[in-house]
């Protein structure tokens, strides 16, 4: 069978709840996937083993990549001694002055197996900061989003307290709405941070006010206890691996979100797949070369590879893409299509995260849970964002581990520097490592048409396919709000009575390293990537309508977070899922008119019959 109603590409987070709601209302769905099943060995290797036994614990350790679909790794980038300085190697390449910092793996499930699972809303006011003078406004609003919300909410299972989310983060939530499960427990650090800052207040240095702090849980994608007031008293049912029911399926702790959660708590795609119709069908190592289109310009179709790089045509009325914000651009851009606009590829957008860490007066209980329960949300909203970006501050539950490494670097450091061995040096790794804490402030990034991905002009992939070729930068705004968040950083620590370690150094660590107004920073990248296929009310000026269609193209579908006109400062997964369910109603909507049938009107008297 080579004719379908919808053909997926990508069966990551997005891809994944498209297939499922078109496939439960017994539409034919191919799912495309350029990644392999399992983890791409082929002897049968589990994401676990694959993991204990990887040399490098980084982001797509529990997976092996096929040379016929690499990916980027964070080891991928590297630092130098000068400063803006660093080299990429790998699959993404770069030329930019600054470097992006996130990698992306291509498997089944996508880099939906690797994220951390938090899944927090959008702001109201996220969705226009035109009117802040600067960034782009949504073709929609948050009332538009907000059924979607609930739906992924819903089909991811999220964990979270919305009481607390309307009190402490200003979401404009029912009274009466429930999340399917009860929030994650506060780690031990979230209850001494609270502890030490509730209530009180730190001065903005951009805005000059002050702002009151709070430690508030985040919401997660994670198994934890059910509310059983859910679903009208009907109770949520917590689903494992390859999603099935599974009630004792819950998060204990084993601090390894990032890549692999081995009590199958976290969602992943897998779990949405594990519940696909029968009319769902999903063909693995297969990467799509080409999207194909008629002489109308509507969207027929795909090319794609196997790994040995045999050729195939598969035919669909509708073609989505969902194969992440890079590879969706890089694919339009292969394809020559849905680029009137000139935004192809362009507004490339993450979240430049700032880390400080430091240690506590007493023990902070490291690496036990997920890698982050709570946060400070007071810096993510108000007229501030108008004078540098805004953001969110994650605790990190697990010690300097993002900032420097696993834990080998502090023995390292304990035995070069200080000399240290036997009894004194496990005393002293034993006193450092109870004590660590970081904060992580994910700071909004504005689209940038020059922020983009383009085709490699000489560099190919195994399949003879142009890598994509990054060009990044952070512009002043962001670069403010770093400097805000630092300070807010050392307001925090003298509040709490921490020694502040931080340094970014060596400069070979941080490639993401730059000077600003006299004050050396460092970011990490989050892995959010967005806006490379930018959302828009007008085909002038953005590739995809409001419901994530194609503005060239009939029946030709980009969803993703590489839609989104902005990615504010919230984790954008939830936001991706929402829009995809909504893409999906959409393409049903498409299906239905294509399936209506041709009223015929009565004969007219003396024509042939």
């Amino acid at each position: 069978m080579n004719r379908y109603d919808v053909i997926v590409v990508g069966a990551g987070v997005a891809g994944s709840l498209v297939a499922h709601r078109l496939g439960g209302r017994g539409r034919r769905v191919l799912v495309l996937e350029a990644g392999a099943a399992g983890t791409g060995t082929g002897r049968g290797d589990d994401p676990l083993t694959t993991f204990l036994t990887a040399s490098a614990k980084v982001p797509g350790s529990a997976h092996r990549p096929h040379p016929a679909a690499p990916w980027p790794e964070v080891t991928d980038l590297t630092g130098t001694r000068a400063s803006p300085g660093f080299r990429a190697a790998g699959h993404l390449h770069q030329n930019g002055p600054l470097p992006y910092s996130s990698g992306y793996v291509r498997v089944n499930g996508g880099t939906g197996n690797v994220w951390t699972g938090l899944v927090p809303r959008m702001l109201p006011e996220d969705f226009d900061t035109e009117s802040l003078g600067y960034g782009r406004r949504w073709p929609l609003t948050y009332d538009d989003l907000e059924p979607y919300y609930r739906e992924a909410e819903a089909e991811l299972g999220v964990a979270a307290d919305a009481a607390e989310q309307r009190e402490h983060v200003g979401l404009p939530f029912h009274d009466d709405y429930v999340f399917p499960m009860r929030p994650i427990p506060a780690s031990h650090l979230d209850r001494i941070l609270a502890a030490g800052l509730d209530g009180r207040r730190v001065k903005d240095p951009v805005a000059l006010h002050e702002v009151e702090l709070r430690v508030v849980g985040t919401p997660h994608a994670r198994n934890g206890v059910p509310d059983p007031r859910y679903g009208g008293g009907r109770g949520y049912v917590p689903r494992g691996e390859r999603g099935r029911p599974d009630p004792d399926n819950r998060c204990v702790g084993n601090a390894s979100c990032i890549p692999h959660c081995p009590s199958y708590a976290k969602y992943t795609p897998l779990k949405t797949q594990g519940r696909w119709s029968t009319s769902v069908t999903l063909k693995d190592r297969s990467v799509v070369t080409r999207v194909l289109v008629d002489g109308s310009g509507r969207a027929t179709g795909v090319e794609y590879r196997s790994y040995d790089g045999t050729a195939a045509v598969a035919r669909a009325d509708v073609v989505v893409l969902a194969a992440h914000a890079v590879e969706n651009a890089r694919l339009l851009l292969l394809s020559g299509l849905a680029d009137r606009s000139g935004q192809v590829g362009r507004n490339l957008m993450d979240h430049p995260v700032l880390l400080t860490w430091g240690l506590l007066p007493r023990p902070t209980g490291p690496y036990r849970g997920p890698g982050s329960t709570s946060g400070l949300e007071g810096f993510r909203g108000g007229p501030a964002r108008a004078l540098r970006a805004p953001f969110r501050i994650e605790i990190g539950n697990w010690g300097w581990v993002w900032a420097k490494g696993p834990v080998d670097a502090d023995v390292a450091e304990l035995v070069v520097r200080q000399g240290l061995s036997g009894a004194g040096l496990r005393r002293a790794v034993g006193d450092r490592i109870r004590r660590q804490f970081a904060l992580q402030f994910e700071m909004e990034q504005a689209a940038d048409p020059a922020n983009r991905v383009t085709l490699h002009p000489t560099e190919r992939d195994a399949l003879g396919l142009p890598r994509p070729l990054v060009t990044y930068d952070l512009d002043d705004h962001v670069k403010a709000g770093m400097a805000a968040a630092r300070a807010v950083s050392d307001q925090i620590f003298a509040l709490l009575g921490a020694e502040d370690h931080t340094d970014y150094a060596p400069a070979t660590a941080w490639p993401g390293r730059f000077e600003h107004g006299g004050r050396t920073y460092g970011y990490r990248g989050a892995g959010h990537a967005a806006g490379t296929h930018i959302m828009g009310d007008s085909p002038a000026s953005s590739v995809v309508d409001a419901r994530q269609r194609c503005w060239d193209h009939p029946g030709l579908y980009a969803v993703g977070c590489g839609s989104m006109p902005s990615v504010a400062t919230a984790n954008p997964t939830l936001t991706m899922a929402a829009l995809a369910l909504r893409s999906a109603d959409a393409i049903e909507s498409d299906l239905i008119a294509r399936d209506r049938p041709v009223p015929v009107g009565p004969t007219t008297p003396g024509a042939p019959s």
